[in-house]
């Protein structure tokens, strides 16, 4: 038997990932998860749901003066977001924030 060099074992998820297309649901669902990272502990106090449809994060706000308030910042939210995810300018993972 022919004996082949170790991987490290992230190298070998991201090869599957990026052979089955799935690189793009990970970030999504990563994106959701860290919501409260990039946002802080306050505004996600407020934070009831969230999801992905699409390119859209639709999040659920139950302060109406916050959500009046996040309705502003969404191009920088939209900004932070992509970058914790790593998602680049030219292909970010979500283009619209949708508070509800």
């Amino acid at each position: 038997m022919k004996r082949v060099d170790p991987e490290q074992i992230g190298k070998v998820i991201d090869t599957l990932l990026r052979e089955n297309n799935l690189t793009d649901e990970v970030r999504r669902r990563r994106l959701c998860y860290l919501w409260p990272e990039v946002v802080g502990p306050g505004i996600n106090r407020y934070t009831t749901r969230r999801w992905i449809q699409g390119t859209t994060l639709h999040v659920y706000i139950s302060s109406p003066a916050l959500k009046n308030d996040l309705m502003f910042h969404r191009t920088r939210l939209l900004d932070l977001l992509n970058q914790a995810v790593g998602a680049t300018p030219e292909s970010p993972v979500i283009t619209e924030i949708a508070i509800h």
